[in-house]
């Protein structure tokens, strides 16, 4: 009797250890255990998200980089923020892959530091680049005069520094220093779970940081060029219907373009805080709450971020012509042949 009852306590503690990251180690996550379905949807949305992100950013890359026509103050800062997207898509969103599917962390502690700062610096790195893009956008509607004496390669080289450094000394110092587990009194996740958990008061800090006031400049930025735009269009049809002149094909096209920039502009302030104000919302929140959001709640909201990263190409290349171009010469190859006929096919536009 005593045997059996020894037997069936052994069974239990070896399915619970079953059940666990780690056998033998107190506070070990529990392995997810999702039905087939949601576990088949999360891993095609998951690798999905990580092969557009690297494929996408791949083909601006090249697209800037090879072709002397797009090398455009504007078209710099598109790159840096493919770069940023594309070393997130190739060096950080695999191993969050992992963690979200099984909820397990297998690549250490320091590799969970150096992880954490990583992701946090080139999300962030990500926000300051779509920021700039929209300063850059503002001077180039609002203030086209100007914009070529204002917007020079030096003054985006200087945005491209703070984009990058701001981002790295925020994240780095703030997760080496620990300041950011300050008052906290225990961990609210499991030991082996590579949780990112600030307190309070640096749940506020980074998310204004990183997110809230880029964002809320952004929609100001934003909302002035779409208004600039409107106007404009505005004053054009006006002008031609007062002199009874018909309007130009010239004239037809310049209306045209400024009504499908004030409409992308319109999708990339949506797209960007549908993708990324869930997750800042849950980083404040979360410590107010004792830590009590759920691990699928949190992957939810931390893969919408990344999808932002895997949509950027989309909306920055496909929308403008000269990459829709690049990118058709890249995909069917020509680019390996002669070089001037891709340059002349760029040049005609």
């Amino acid at each position: 009797m005593l045997w059996q009852e020894n037997h069936n306590m052994f069974e239990l503690q070896a399915k619970q250890n079953a059940n666990v990251c780690f056998d033998g180690l107190n506070l070990s996550c529990p392995i997810s255990n999702r039905p087939l379905p949601i576990d088949l949807a999360m891993n095609i949305i998951m690798f999905g998200t990580v092969a557009l992100t690297v494929a996408g950013n791949i083909l601006v890359i090249v697209s800037v980089t090879h072709f002397k026509q797009l090398h455009s103050p504007t078209n710099f800062l598109i790159l840096s923020l493919a770069v940023t997207d594309f070393l997130l898509g190739l060096v950080v969103m695999p191993y969050s892959l992992v963690r979200s599917l099984t909820s397990c962390w297998y690549f250490g502690e320091l590799f969970c530091k150096l992880h954490s700062c990583i992701d946090m610096a080139l999300c962030t790195a990500s926000i300051f680049h779509l920021f700039f893009i929209s300063v850059d956008r503002y001077f180039a509607i609002c203030h086209p005069l100007h914009y070529y004496r204002k917007i020079t390669i030096s003054v985006i080289g200087v945005c491209l520094l703070i984009s990058w450094i701001i981002p790295c000394v925020h994240s780095f110092g703030l997760v080496f220093s620990n300041v950011h587990m300050e008052g906290i009194q225990e961990s609210p996740a499991c030991c082996d779970s590579c949780s990112l958990v600030f307190n309070k008061l640096w749940s506020i800090i980074t998310s204004l940081l990183s997110f809230f006031f880029p964002g809320c400049l952004m929609i100001v930025i934003y909302i002035h060029i779409f208004s600039v735009a409107t106007k404009q269009t505005k004053v054009i049809n006006n002008h031609f219907n007062s002199t009874r002149e018909k309007t130009s094909t010239k004239n037809k096209i310049l209306i045209n373009i400024e009504s499908k920039a004030a409409k992308t502009l319109s999708l990339v302030m949506g797209v960007f805080i549908l993708c990324w104000m869930p997750f800042f919302i849950t980083t404040i929140v979360d410590p107010y709450l004792n830590f009590s959001v759920s691990v699928n709640v949190y992957n939810i909201v931390l893969w919408l971020g990344y999808f932002n990263s895997a949509i950027n190409p989309i909306i920055y290349g496909l929308f403008y012509p000269w990459f829709q171009k690049s990118f058709k010469i890249i995909l069917s190859c020509k680019i390996l042949h002669a070089n001037s006929s891709s340059m002349n096919v760029l040049a005609r536009l």
